[in-house]
């Protein structure tokens, strides 16, 4: 699965969360890390439109209370 394709999942993932009036916390849990870790990457001029999406859900999800959480778990697809 490219990159773009696991950003495009982890941006979905995110704006259901946020849909939910009472979640406070959302974890993201991956088996490509390195993909999660370009939403925080401002070079990445290719995956613009997924990091600009992802950052305006996730700058709502923290305005709504300033003690909701994300956190990105790594979990490899070949763990049992």
């Amino acid at each position: 699965m490219s990159t773009e394709v696991k950003l495009f999942v982890i941006r979905c993932s995110i704006n259901q969360a946020i849909c939910f009036p009472n979640v406070k916390y959302i974890f993201v849990i991956t088996d490509s890390i390195h993909a999660a870790k370009k939403i925080f990457d401002s070079l990445s001029y290719s995956y613009q439109i997924h990091l600009v999406a992802i950052s305006d859900e996730l700058r709502e999800f923290f305005q709504k209370d300033s003690n909701n959480s994300i956190e990105f778990w790594d979990c490899p697809s070949n763990c049992k």
